[in-house]
């Protein structure tokens, strides 16, 4: 084991895994060097003092690919993904609190996979680096896909059979999540994706393969300055460096790194589609209840209508017994047997006359069958 040269990181060789000094931004990001030609034959990846100061350029993305000076990083790959962020170098990894609960087991893989090659470092090295932080990360995100569909499901089929306010709040809380884990997996998918688009971005993951041609470089262009057969004056240097890049680009085959990354990116693309799938279910369960809730807004209504209705015949039928009630001199209250005959012929008035509103009311369709 290697000794840790300060309190919190240390710098190990690629057989080892040391932890980083910087802090990294929350947004997940593949933040690849630009092709750049080493100058000097050295080439400074910088600390974190310098990253958490660097000038964004252009796009957000480039936010650590630049120095204060302006240097490039052409020789370190910076991850950023989820809970994973570090420094791939061809000599090196420095990871960002790797004794984090989440970032345990990036680590672990990536000691395993270094024993595995027992420890020799090939042109893939910091290929393989990104290729565990991609399966970890995809892996974390599926199981808390599958943790929200446990929780979802049952949750839904819960509020259909009991609207209430306890299970609305679960409702609101499962959609919040549901929000938060797709703009993740969408965010490390566009990433993915935006890699893939150029050809270019890949050859640069490959910094060891990078190295040997760098120091090919450096040997043909010092033999070539001691025998002055190679000269670079003045401004053309730049161009010259320029092409040797180019070059250097086009001789690295990208097409393992692009089935990689593709397979990566249709796993997350499942993922996503699973995502959607459980908010497609949440959005028709919603729509369900406030279906449900409208027919019974319908039914409270008509139930009102009907209650109207009895009170209209009944007060009529009080109305009709109330005026013969007061005492007038009327013909009626000579006749026997008056009282009970015409009670119980206000009544069936009145009933009929609430049947008839009734009627009326159905055939209008201002009541439900």
């Amino acid at each position: 084991m290697a000794k840790r040269t300060s309190k919190k990181s240390s710098s190990l060789p690629l057989e080892k895994v040391s932890d980083a000094k910087e802090d990294a931004d929350t947004s997940s990001s593949l933040l690849l060097p630009p092709a750049a030609p080493v100058r000097d034959g050295v080439d400074r990846v910088g600390d974190a003092a310098s990253a958490s100061g660097c000038k964004k350029k252009g796009s957000s993305r480039l936010w650590m690919r630049f120095l204060k000076d302006g240097n490039s990083r052409d020789k370190a790959i910076i991850i950023n993904l989820e809970f994973i962020k570090a420094i791939v170098t061809a000599e090196e990894v420095l990871i960002l609190d790797p004794l984090c609960q989440e970032v345990l087991p990036f680590v672990e893989q990536l000691k395993w996979a270094l024993c595995k090659s027992q420890a020799r470092i090939d042109d893939h090295s910091p290929v393989e680096v990104l290729e565990i932080a991609m399966e970890v990360v995809c892996t974390f995100l599926n199981s808390n896909v599958a943790d929200l569909e446990r929780d979802a499901y049952p949750l839904l089929n819960e509020l259909v059979t009991n609207v209430s306010r306890k299970n609305l709040e679960h409702v609101r809380n499962l959609k919040s999540k549901v929000t938060r884990l797709l703009a993740r997996v969408q965010k490390v998918r566009d990433e993915i994706d935006h890699l893939l688009d150029d050809d270019e971005n890949m050859a640069q993951l490959y910094l060891t393969r990078k190295q040997h041609l760098n120091q090919q470089y450096e040997t043909l262009a010092s033999a070539g300055a001691s025998n002055s057969i190679i000269v670079f004056v003045g401004s053309n240097i730049h161009q010259s460096e320029s092409n040797i890049s180019s070059m250097h680009t086009y001789e690295i085959n990208v097409e393992d790194l692009e089935m990689l990354l593709e397979a990566y990116f249709v796993s997350l693309d499942g993922t996503r589609n699973k995502i959607l799938r459980v908010r497609e279910y949440i959005d028709d369960t919603e729509d369900y209840v406030y279906i449900q809730l409208d027919n019974q807004r319908n039914e409270l209504i008509q139930l009102q209508v009907i209650l109207g209705i009895v009170m209209f015949s009944i007060a009529v039928d009080t109305m009709l017994a109330g005026a013969f009630a007061m005492n007038i001199p009327c013909s009626l209250y000579d006749i026997p047997h008056i009282f009970t005959s015409f009670v119980i012929s206000i009544t069936v008035a009145s009933f009929l006359l609430g049947l008839l509103v009734l009627g009326y009311a159905k055939s209008r369709k201002l009541l439900g069958s």
